[in-house]
This record gives structure tokens, sequence and C-alpha cells, in this order.
């Protein structure tokens, strides 16, 4: 039953107040990303394919290089475009030293000299060229291994031109490597800066819009009533909703959440695409793991030690899985034919290391097995949805340095559900330590006092 929260009365703000904290929410997103994503990278923004602004910048880029191009054909040519780009190019280059980068920031500056340059140009003694080989060159110094693709084609093109316009494109991603390196390099510095950071900003947020914690009250709310109605195995009610099982439980809550209708609770707003995305990967493993281990026990020792069996299923039935979660997936007919397939690869297995083959009643038997696990009400997708959530529990009980056993029947599908449980237990933590103050408070206000209230556990 659903504890209906009375929200607080709503109060009028200005469009200011509103601007300001909507930055504040946008900033502290952007670091919460870089904190929770270990995969985060900088990547080049490019305007969208076919967009106006995409039009605008091609037809600008263009006119700019036919208009130096001009320039350069002119009798005595014209550098003033040349000029503006050597000194672009020549700044770049310096941002990517480092403090003990003297000598080669001497280079730079010594063959770079822009005075000395102008001079050149003026006196008709400029050659670009040669600046452009001296850039390439500090380029390929400068530049990430992925990169020396790219600066060693440079080389090749000799028109002037191209070649500038190809040196500006390489240094654009040249600046992303260096920045990515840089993010790399201070994540590890940045966790306590970004869990006050975080949590500062949604204090801020929190005093514009007072009933900001609504449904995570009632979120938290929930989660302990469903403990202290779960006396079935003999636990008591106060040791199953202690603050620390509550609040592990009401995350593993988040991975069965139905978002259609409820809203997501205010502190992991944040990250309800990342937990979603989490939440049908949890879906598409218990179907993967219940497709399996209804191969393996219906078949029984005949199949089990083959090599390279279990794997050859396992992508068989995830390649018909890959798009459950999309609108045109169609749930009978996509198991319907995995059991057409299975049987199939089974036949032929047994067939080829001597086994009698697959008689049509146990064929028949098998698909209808692999059919009904479409039914939420399953038996053997119940199990193992339950022992991924065990698992999932598990993983957040242990903390971070310790990594429970296996529940059994999951072997086939470790990989992903280990991968599965590392980003949700990073994330679950950090969330921990972001909110726990405003955790702690609502805690206290639901369970029974007296109680220890550590939810950092």
């Amino acid at each position: 039953m659903c504890v209906l929260l009375t929200a607080s009365p709503p109060r009028f703000v200005s469009v200011e107040e509103l601007m300001e904290t909507a930055k504040g929410v946008t900033n502290m997103a952007l670091a919460h990303e870089i904190m929770v994503n270990q995969d985060f990278e900088i990547k080049p923004a490019e305007p969208p394919e076919g967009s106006l602004e995409r039009q605008v910048k091609e037809i600008m880029h263009k006119a700019f290089w036919d208009c130096m191009e001009a320039q350069l054909k002119e009798d005595p040519p014209s550098y003033e475009h040349a000029i503006k780009l050597l000194a672009e190019i020549k700044e770049t280059l310096l941002s990517f030293l480092l403090p003990g980068h003297g000598r080669l920031q001497a280079r730079i500056e010594e063959v770079l000299d822009l005075p000395l340059i102008q001079q050149q140009a003026e006196n008709g003694a400029l050659d670009i060229g040669h600046l452009s080989q001296f850039i390439v060159g500090m380029m390929g110094s400068f530049c990430a291994p992925c990169r020396d693709k790219d600066v060693n084609k440079l080389k090749e093109i000799t028109e002037i031109v191209p070649l500038l316009k190809a040196i500006f494109s390489v240094l654009d991603l040249m600046k992303v490597d260096m920045a990515n390196f840089a993010l790399m390099s201070i994540r590890p510095h940045l966790m306590q800066q970004s869990v006050e950071y975080e949590r500062n900003k949604f204090q801020q947020f929190l005093e514009k819009q007072p009933n900001a914690l609504d449904y995570t009250e009632k979120w938290l709310e929930e989660t302990a009533k469903c403990l202290r109605e779960s006396d079935e195995e003999g636990c008591g009610a106060a040791e199953l909703a202690s603050p620390i099982n509550v609040h592990n439980r009401a995350y593993l809550r988040l991975l069965k959440w139905d978002h259609a209708s409820d809203p997501f609770p205010e502190t992991v707003l944040m990250d309800q695409v990342r937990l979603q995305e989490m939440q049908q990967e949890v879906e598409r493993l218990v179907l993967l793991s219940s497709v399996l281990l209804i191969v393996y026990t219906t078949t029984g020792e005949a199949i089990s030690g083959l090599p390279g069996l279990m794997e050859t299923l396992k992508t068989t039935v995830g390649a018909m899985l890959a798009d459950m979660h999309m609108p045109s997936f169609n749930a009978p007919e996509a198991f319907a034919t995995i059991g057409e397939k299975l049987c199939v690869e089974l036949s032929s297995c047994l067939s080829r290391h001597g086994f009698p083959p697959f008689s049509a009643d146990s064929s028949s038997g098998l698909k209808g097995q692999i059919l009904s696990v479409i039914q939420p009400d399953n038996k053997v997708r119940a199990l193992m949805d339950s022992r991924v959530q065990n698992y999932l529990l598990a993983v957040l009980e242990s903390g971070q340095h310790r990594t429970p056993p296996l529940p059994g029947g999951l072997t086939p599908v470790s990989k992903e559900l280990m991968k599965l449980a590392v980003g949700f237990s990073r994330l679950v933590n950090f969330n921990k330590l972001v909110y726990s103050p405003f955790y702690q408070k609502i805690l206290q206000n639901i369970l029974t006092p007296g109680e220890s209230l550590n939810t950092e556990t």
C-alpha cells in the first residue's frame, strides 16, 4: 500500500531565481557525471548532420579558406589570414606544454616569432611551407599515440591551404585528448570536492524548493514499511528495518521502478537514465540466465562440459534479446525463435559428440519451457531474478573491497553481472556520500527513535 505524502505549498520564484537554479543544477549534473561515469570523456562538439548550424559553419569555413587561398595567390602574396592562423597555432602548441618543457617552449617561440614572421611577410621572404612542417613536427612530439596516424598523414600534404586546414582539424582532436588526459589525472582528487560541491548545490536548491525531498521521503518510507512487514522468516522487524537495510533495499528497488507512473526520488534523479539502463540490463540477464538454466537442466549430462557450447548458446540467446526493450520487440515471437534455434544447435552439437539426437518430444518440451519464460510469474525466471537481486544486495552490503560469491545458475552471465554490480555499487556509494545528511534526517523521522542512523556503511 502506498503512503501518500502531503506536498509543501507552492512558492512563487522569479525568473532570475529559476535561471540561477537551472545553472547550478547543470553544473552539478556535469560534476556528478564525471565522478559516477568512469567512461566519461570529452568529445568534439559537432552540430548534427544537415542542421542549420552545421550548414552555416561549413559555409563560413569554406569562405575563410577560399579567401586565404586567394590571398596567397596574389602577386605579391598577402599573408594576413595566414599570420592570424600561425598565431592561433602557436598559442595552441604552447598550451600543450608541461612545466618542464622549457626547451620546447623556447623553440616554439623562436620559430613562430610573430613579429619576425610579419617582417618576413612584408619583405616577401616568408616560407609558410617551412613553418608548417615545423608545426607538424611539434604536433608529433605532443600528440597521443592514437593520433600518430593523423599527424603522419599531414606530412603527405604538399599544398599550403589544405595542409593548414588539416593541421587545425588534428589540433582540435589533440585539444580533446589533452582535456581527457587532464580529466583522468585529476579524477581521483576530485572525490571529496565533488561530494561537497554536489551536496552544497542540492542544499541551495532545497532552500529555493522546500518540497524537493518529498519523493525521496516517500521512497524511503515505503521501503521501511515493506521491510517491517517482511517478518516471514523469523527476523525481527527492527533488524530488517535498520537504517542500512532500508537504505540498501531502497536502492535495489530503483532497479524495479515503474518509470511511467512513479516519480523518481529527487536525490537519485540525475542518475535516473543510468539506473533505467541498469534495470534493463538486469531484466536481460535474468531472461538470458533463465533460458540457459532451462537448457542445461532439461538436456542434462549430455551437454555438460562440452567445450564452447555454453558460449554459443549464450550468443544466440543474447542476439535475440538485444532489442528486448524496443517498442517493436515481440516477446512470444522472439522466444519461439530462440527455442527453434537452440534445438537446432543442441541437436547438431549432440550429433557431433556421438550422443543420440534430440528427440521430437524433448525438442517440443524444451521449446515450451523457453516460451514460458516470458511470463513474469514463471518459476525459473522468478528464481533467477531473486538470485540476481540478492547478489546485487550482497555487493552493497559487502563493501567496495570484497566480492560476494556468485549464486548458482549465474555463471554464464558472470562477466556482465559483475560489471553491472560494480557500476551500481559505485553509483550507490557516491550517492550515499553526497546525500547522507539528508537521508539521516529522513530515516530519523521514519524509524524508531534511538536507532543508529549510520547510512554510509
